[in-house]
């Protein structure tokens, strides 16, 4: 087990913070004590922290599944900034640049391997893989594994078998913004979670809410808005560029 202290102290090197958000801490201590894990927070609050801090605590890879290039890339820029050695592998690069980068994830210092599911399957991957120390692995974006929703992506399905041909089982942990009830209970089973730890933050946002209009100009009332936030930025939704 990763001492509270050790936890705290790398929250403060790397990203500045003295406290971690609510839930953050207790779902980090359980991952860090070996315990699946399923993260039910929204967007922006904070499930990157609660894979990363673990991963930055402990001795090895930690492998990151994600089905954007775009998502992979913002996070990869996010962990450099910090000084974080982290890397990631899409359909865009060559085949020396996957090779230099999985060697260097096992006999280098990288600590963050971001790869789209897809990449998993291969057979290069799996005897790259079969070689690293993977201490976690963290699926994002975790209800695309459940035919029960909308963003079913088939090669999520590949995630248990990968899991199970590696050496030694590392801690899973996975992560989404939006799951009902059924397909929480699919992604479980489907990844084949021991024992989870189900961590549901809620949805609620307090900096956000909702209003209804019913202006007789359109336009009188977006300049109006726009005048009371002059030192803002906005974005104004229409049914068409027209």
């Amino acid at each position: 087990m990763i001492p509270r202290e050790k936890l705290l102290e790398t929250l403060r090197r790397y990203w500045g913070y003295e406290r971690f958000r609510p839930l953050q801490l207790e779902t980090i201590e359980d991952v860090c004590a070996g315990r699946d894990t399923l993260v039910l927070m929204p967007t922006g609050g904070g499930k990157s922290v609660v894979y990363q801090v673990p991963a930055l605590a402990s001795e090895g890879v930690c492998v990151v599944v994600t089905p954007l290039i775009a998502l992979m890339k913002d996070q990869i820029d996010r962990l450099r900034s910090r000084r974080i050695l982290a890397e990631s592998i899409h359909s865009g690069m060559s085949p020396r640049d996957i090779d230099r980068i999985l060697d260097n994830c096992v006999y280098g210092s990288v600590k963050f391997l971001y790869i789209a599911p897809e990449r998993i399957d291969s057979e290069l991957f799996r005897t790259r893989f079969g070689k690293m120390r993977v201490s976690l692995l963290a699926v994002d974006e975790a209800h695309c594994i459940s035919q029960w929703g909308q963003d079913f992506r088939p090669s999520y399905l590949k995630i248990a078998d990968f899991i199970a041909q590696l050496p030694t089982r590392p801690v899973v942990a996975a992560f989404t913004a939006t799951a009902t009830k059924q397909v929480r209970a699919d992604i479980i089973s489907q990844l084949g979670l021991r024992n989870p730890l189900l961590n549901i933050t809620g949805f609620d946002r307090p900096n956000l809410y909702f209003a209804v209009q019913h202006p007789t100009s359109k336009l009188a009332a977006v300049w109006q808005l726009v005048r009371e936030r002059s030192e803002k930025s906005g974005i104004v939704y229409c049914n068409t560029r027209a």
